[in-house]
Protein backbone atom coordinates (compact mmCIF):
# COMPACT_ATOMS: atom_id res chain seq x y z
CA UNK A 1 0.00 0.00 0.00
CA UNK A 2 2.83 2.39 0.83
CA UNK A 3 4.34 2.01 -2.63
CA UNK A 4 0.97 2.75 -4.22
CA UNK A 5 0.59 5.85 -2.07
CA UNK A 6 4.03 7.07 -3.09
CA UNK A 7 3.19 6.60 -6.78
CA UNK A 8 -0.14 8.34 -6.28
CA UNK A 9 1.40 11.27 -4.43
CA UNK A 10 4.20 11.85 -6.88
CA UNK A 11 2.04 11.23 -9.93
CA UNK A 12 -0.80 13.48 -8.87
CA UNK A 13 -1.81 16.49 -10.96
CA UNK A 14 -0.58 18.68 -8.10
CA UNK A 15 2.91 17.31 -8.74
CA UNK A 16 2.73 18.77 -12.25
CA UNK A 17 1.88 22.18 -10.81
CA UNK A 18 4.95 22.06 -8.57
CA UNK A 19 7.23 22.57 -11.53
CA UNK A 20 8.01 19.04 -12.66
CA UNK A 21 9.24 18.71 -16.20
CA UNK A 22 6.20 18.50 -18.53
CA UNK A 23 7.18 15.11 -19.97
CA UNK A 24 7.55 13.66 -16.47
CA UNK A 25 4.27 15.24 -15.41
CA UNK A 26 2.49 13.66 -18.39
CA UNK A 27 3.91 10.20 -17.71
CA UNK A 28 3.19 10.40 -13.98
CA UNK A 29 -0.28 11.80 -14.62
CA UNK A 30 -1.06 8.74 -16.73
CA UNK A 31 0.19 6.48 -13.95
CA UNK A 32 -2.08 8.28 -11.50
CA UNK A 33 -5.03 7.90 -13.87
CA UNK A 34 -4.33 4.19 -14.34
CA UNK A 35 -4.20 3.72 -10.57
CA UNK A 36 -7.62 5.36 -10.34
CA UNK A 37 -8.95 2.99 -13.02
CA UNK A 38 -7.59 0.03 -11.06
CA UNK A 39 -9.18 1.30 -7.84
CA UNK A 40 -12.50 1.74 -9.64
CA UNK A 41 -12.27 -1.78 -11.03
CA UNK A 42 -11.72 -3.25 -7.57
CA UNK A 43 -14.49 -1.10 -6.10
CA UNK A 44 -17.09 -2.22 -8.63
CA UNK A 45 -15.96 -5.84 -8.62
CA UNK A 46 -14.57 -5.94 -12.15
CA UNK A 47 -11.04 -6.61 -10.89
CA UNK A 48 -9.94 -9.16 -8.32
CA UNK A 49 -7.38 -8.24 -5.70
CA UNK A 50 -4.76 -10.38 -7.44
CA UNK A 51 -5.44 -8.70 -10.81
CA UNK A 52 -5.19 -5.28 -9.18
CA UNK A 53 -1.97 -6.25 -7.41
CA UNK A 54 -0.37 -7.32 -10.71
CA UNK A 55 -1.50 -4.19 -12.55
CA UNK A 56 -0.18 -1.99 -9.75
CA UNK A 57 3.13 -3.85 -9.83
CA UNK A 58 3.36 -3.18 -13.58
CA UNK A 59 2.67 0.54 -13.01
CA UNK A 60 5.16 0.64 -10.14
CA UNK A 61 7.81 -0.76 -12.48
CA UNK A 62 7.08 1.98 -15.00
CA UNK A 63 7.26 4.61 -12.25
CA UNK A 64 10.63 3.33 -11.05
CA UNK A 65 11.95 3.26 -14.61
CA UNK A 66 10.77 6.86 -15.15
CA UNK A 67 12.49 7.91 -11.92
CA UNK A 68 15.71 6.21 -12.97
CA UNK A 69 15.61 7.78 -16.44
CA UNK A 70 15.12 11.22 -14.89
CA UNK A 71 18.09 10.73 -12.56
CA UNK A 72 20.35 10.43 -15.62
CA UNK A 73 19.21 13.74 -17.13
CA UNK A 74 19.01 16.25 -14.32
CA UNK A 75 15.40 15.50 -13.37
CA UNK A 76 14.09 15.43 -16.95
CA UNK A 77 13.22 12.64 -19.35
CA UNK A 78 13.95 12.75 -23.05
CA UNK A 79 11.32 12.44 -25.76
CA UNK A 80 12.60 8.93 -26.47
CA UNK A 81 12.23 8.05 -22.76
CA UNK A 82 8.70 9.45 -22.77
CA UNK A 83 7.82 7.46 -25.89
CA UNK A 84 9.14 4.24 -24.31
CA UNK A 85 7.28 4.85 -21.04
CA UNK A 86 4.07 5.71 -22.90
CA UNK A 87 4.29 2.44 -24.85
CA UNK A 88 4.59 0.56 -21.58
CA UNK A 89 1.68 2.52 -20.11
CA UNK A 90 -0.39 1.74 -23.21
CA UNK A 91 0.20 -1.98 -22.63
CA UNK A 92 -0.84 -1.74 -18.97
CA UNK A 93 -3.86 0.35 -19.96
CA UNK A 94 -4.96 -2.40 -22.35
CA UNK A 95 -4.45 -4.97 -19.58
CA UNK A 96 -6.64 -2.89 -17.24
CA UNK A 97 -9.35 -2.71 -19.89
CA UNK A 98 -9.14 -6.42 -20.66
CA UNK A 99 -9.22 -7.44 -17.00
CA UNK A 100 -12.13 -5.13 -16.23
CA UNK A 101 -14.20 -6.43 -19.15
CA UNK A 102 -13.77 -10.18 -18.70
Amino acid sequence: MLAIASVTLTASPAFARWGAHPRRAEVNGRLWNQNERIRAGVRDGQLSQSEARQLRADDRGIYHEEHEMASFDGGHITKADQRSLNQQENAVSKDIYTDRHN
